[in-house]
């Protein structure tokens, strides 16, 4: 088997790129993104998930019901390999014309006129999962891997630093739509440590984390830049591997330096125009949970 681990990791920051990217340059890192999935090492697999697809016809399957911007929805197909293989097109098309990118976000991800909010929207609705599928299913060598099916449940775990602003808000939007937000502050100690707090509330189905500019740090030398506090990443860390992390998803608020390894989950910017309600709630329906739409547009 090749070595992947220096090509994975240039996908990720071409990943991370594109997330981070503005309207000027967003086309860089997706044709870079593009090269790098063409890659030799990748050609077995990238065929094998493309055979006998057709993006146009997948494209012209989908209904549109222009009733209210966004509400459209994009039908994938139930087999997970389609899935990937449709979106590995996807890709190699938007690095071909980058507008194709903001066209689609703003047909299936709607969130305003800012051709670079619908073009993030995709970012971290499609290729932000794809990614983290793709890399799991080349590394398998195509063999689909058992996971771990764990009962849903209303409760969602937030996780956050100092924010209390952003933290009341996230829960009190969580308790409107029907979920019952745990926080930590708000549990029982019984003389248990943070860790076993969080243990305790194992049966929690999905975890919001708040990145909210609470410390700073730098390398060495460097310039220190606004950071999330270490507790709210090692809590990100363990509901990663506890929920998955496709049952993880994160709200990042300001400025706030985003940690290298972290393009394998779905981060989304806590937007003062409260946008990021809707992408939270697309995350939660993404893992299975029933939402009431009429709950989430109703205004504040």
């Amino acid at each position: 088997m090749p070595n992947y681990s220096d090509l994975f990791a240039e996908i990720n920051n071409a990943v991370l790129d594109l997330q981070n990217a503005q309207l000027q340059s967003y086309d860089r890192p997706l044709k870079t993104l593009a090269r790098l999935l063409r890659s030799p090492d990748l050609e077995q697999a990238n065929a094998q998930l493309t055979e006998g697809l057709d993006l146009d016809a997948f494209l012209a399957s989908q209904e549109r019901s222009g009733a209210i911007m966004g509400s459209d929805s994009v039908t994938w197909p139930d087999e997970h390999e389609k899935v990937l293989g449709l979106t590995l097109l996807l890709i190699f098309r938007f690095a071909e014309n980058a507008q194709e990118m903001a066209d689609f976000g703003h047909t299936y991800f709607y969130a305003g006129n800012n051709i670079m909010k619908n073009v993030h929207a995709v970012t971290r609705q499609v290729i932000v999962p794809f990614n983290r599928d793709y890399k799991t299913y080349v590394l398998s060598q195509g063999q689909t891997m058992a996971k771990i099916v764990r009962p849903l449940t209303n409760r969602v775990f937030v996780v956050h630093g100092h924010d209390g602003e952003a933290r009341e808000a996230v829960a009190r939007f969580l308790e409107k739509i029907g979920f019952d937000p745990v926080i930590l502050h708000e549990q029982a100690n019984r003389s248990r440590t943070i860790i076993e707090k969080i243990e305790a509330n194992h049966d929690v189905s999905f975890a919001v984390i708040l990145l909210t500019p609470d410390d700073e740090g730098c390398v060495k030398g460097g310039t220190p830049e606004p950071r999330a506090r270490q507790n709210v990443l090692l809590e990100l860390g363990y509901f990663m591997a506890h929920l998955g992390r496709e049952n993880v998803c994160a709200l990042k608020r300001g400025q706030v330096e985003i940690p290298s390894d972290f393009a394998g989950v779905v981060w989304e910017p806590m937007d003062d125009n409260g946008g990021w309600r809707a992408s939270l709630a697309r995350e939660l329906e993404a893992a299975g949970h029933s939402i009431d739409w009429n709950k989430v547009m109703k205004p504040r």
